[in-house]
């Protein structure tokens, strides 16, 4: 197993190699270290011609990917790759696609606030086009002490694509050695297909209390039988007033499903999805809409 981080010489690059780093202590995975530069960049008018700008940012960013690989434990197996790209978030997609790796990790953009998640251009772009699960590091992810991934948190809704989210999440806390905490946010969706509006809230909540028992039977039947598995509903009047009530601790990681409206194999960030990276204080996991016939 491989995975891509996305990597800038900027904090927000060290939170996502942080991030990277404790995800593949976890999974037994080769970390990839992938830095793109725009080809053909304009040379400024103050750097002479005859200088080479272009290789000494070349230089350059080789010298920051050796120094970003040099601060990875070594006990884990990196590698740093540099390649050229107008798009840097096309050119980590096409380092995808030529590693065989099966997910991309990324920081948060640099202005979001500490221990929150501020979408960038590239993130944005990611999550809308990624054809592999997509890791977002939330802003200060580089001072995490947690070693590996403590808990995986799924956010299970009942639309299409749940089903999928659910296995991947259950064979990856499986794979982690991770306990599987459920979260049901049915409650919370008022475009949820089985709620009307005679629904009073005591309805809602029933319905929510099914959903969560039937993710569990779920879980329970593709995990191995004393795996430790827990289930809670998540109750607000708003989905970010929801997430602020559970209980989140360093090392955790929160996995979510792609947008109905995501193609096959391709990601799609929900509007559920959106509202809860807005306050989520762990990293995010966005799994696309079908699994692969290989996935692992």
């Amino acid at each position: 197993m491989r995975l891509v981080v996305g990597y800038l010489a900027t904090p927000s690059g060290e939170d996502g190699l942080a991030l990277g780093t404790q995800l593949a202590r976890s999974l037994g995975a080769q970390l990839d270290i992938c830095m793109v530069l725009p080809p053909d960049r304009t040379v400024p008018a103050r750097v002479p011609a005859k200088t080479g700008y272009d290789d000494i940012l070349a230089a350059r960013a080789q010298r920051w990917l050796d120094e970003a690989k040099s601060s990875v434990p070594s006990d884990l197996d990196v590698e740093v790759h540099l390649s050229f790209h107008e798009s840097f978030a096309q050119g980590l997609l096409d380092e995808v696609s030529r590693l065989g790796a099966q997910a991309i990790v990324v920081g948060a953009a640099g202005d979001g606030l500490l221990g929150r998640h501020s979408v960038g251009s590239v993130s944005t772009e990611l999550l809308h086009s990624a054809h592999v699960p997509l890791a977002l590091a939330p802003r200060g992810a580089r001072h995490s002490t947690a070693k590996q991934i403590r808990e995986i948190t799924c956010a299970l809704g009942t639309r299409t694509g749940a089903d999928v989210l659910l296995r991947t999440a259950a064979k990856t806390s499986e794979l982690m050695q991770a306990p599987l905490r459920l979260v049901s946010l049915v409650a919370l969706d008022p475009q949820n297909d089985l709620r009307d509006h005679r629904d009073t809230p005591e309805d809602i909540r029933e319905r929510a209390v099914a959903h969560a028992q039937s993710t569990l039977d779920a879980a329970r039947s593709v995990l191995p039988e004393e795996f430790p598995i827990s289930v809670l509903i998540a109750d607000g009047s708003t989905v970010e007033s929801a997430v602020r009530t559970l209980d989140w601790q360093d090392g955790d990681l929160v996995m979510v499903g792609s947008s109905r409206l995501a193609q096959p194999h391709r990601l799609f960030l929900g509007s559920t999805a959106a509202k809860m990276l807005r306050v989520l204080p762990v990293p995010m996991v966005v799994v696309p809409k079908q699994e692969f016939p290989h996935s692992a």
